[in-house]
């Protein structure tokens, strides 16, 4: 049943409502959708930040870190007065205040391949904000076993991509890269500065509200889009990514 945005909703959204074809069906469409954020790091802050102020309705928290010294660089979620708390919990105590409208559910779990599916069926998207492409990987899979839209992104030093996975109607991962990178540094030996998992972030974050206020449409070349961000040169690309006929996700496909 669609609720009504009341007076303070519409106060809060009111730069939501304004925008040609999204207004107040796309924001209770919003206040509607549960989406799982894994990952409260440098990708994770933006994300979680921009989904709870757009008013998605629930939040689930998803880390198994406590905030370090090290972190706050680029994880804007967290703050020295937070050394030591669960990630998790931190971010929420962020989230509450920005938005105390949104449900948060907190999980201080790592996701694995035993757990990963119970804990993410509840929700009606997923934000991969990992630092490992294990993690990333067994995300896609799931994801696809279970018909949930992903957003996905990695980052290292100045650059980074992004690319949104829509089972059935886009390329997943796995179609970029069939198998899991090897011998890829990571931002622990080359670093990352801060501003560069802002703008993946943020990416991933319009993705999802994209998609949960049903602007998200599929491509009729089946292909999709991998973003990606030099800040070096400052080139920012999108590349258009094929279906790769022998991916596991082929066989959602539809009409093929």
């Amino acid at each position: 049943m669609v609720r009504d945005v009341n007076a303070n909703e519409v106060i809060r959204y009111q730069r939501n409502l304004l925008i040609p074809g999204f207004g107040e069906q796309g924001q209770e469409r919003l206040g509607q959708t549960r989406v799982a954020v894994v990952g409260l790091g440098g990708l994770g802050s933006p994300v979680a930040l921009y989904l709870a102020a757009a008013g998605v309705g629930t939040l689930g928290l998803f880390d198994s870190d406590a905030v370090e010294l090290s972190n706050l660089q680029r994880q804007v979620l967290h703050d020295t007065g937070r050394l030591g708390m669960g990630k998790a919990e931190s971010a929420a105590a962020t989230l509450e205040k920005l938005n105390p409208g949104v449900a948060l559910e907190v999980h201080a779990v790592r996701l694995t391949e035993g757990n990963a599916r119970e804990f993410l069926g509840p929700y009606d998207a997923v934000v991969e904000a990992t630092d490992n492409f294990e993690s990333k990987f067994l995300l896609n899979d799931v994801c696809l076993d279970l018909r949930k839209p992903l957003a996905t992104a990695g980052i290292l030093a100045l650059s980074g991509h992004a690319l949104f996975v829509v089972p059935g109607c886009s390329p997943c991962l796995r179609c970029v890269s069939p198998e899991i990178p090897r011998g890829v540094p990571t931002t622990a030996e080359q670093g990352v500065l801060g501003a560069v998992p802002g703008i993946l972030g943020s990416v991933e974050a319009l993705e999802i509200l994209r998609w949960a206020a049903g602007l998200w449409t599929a491509r009729a070349d089946g292909r999709g889009l991998l973003h990606s961000v030099d800040g070096r040169t400052m080139r920012l690309a999108s590349m258009r990514i094929p279906r790769r006929r022998e991916c596991r996700c082929a066989v959602l496909w539809s009409n093929e």
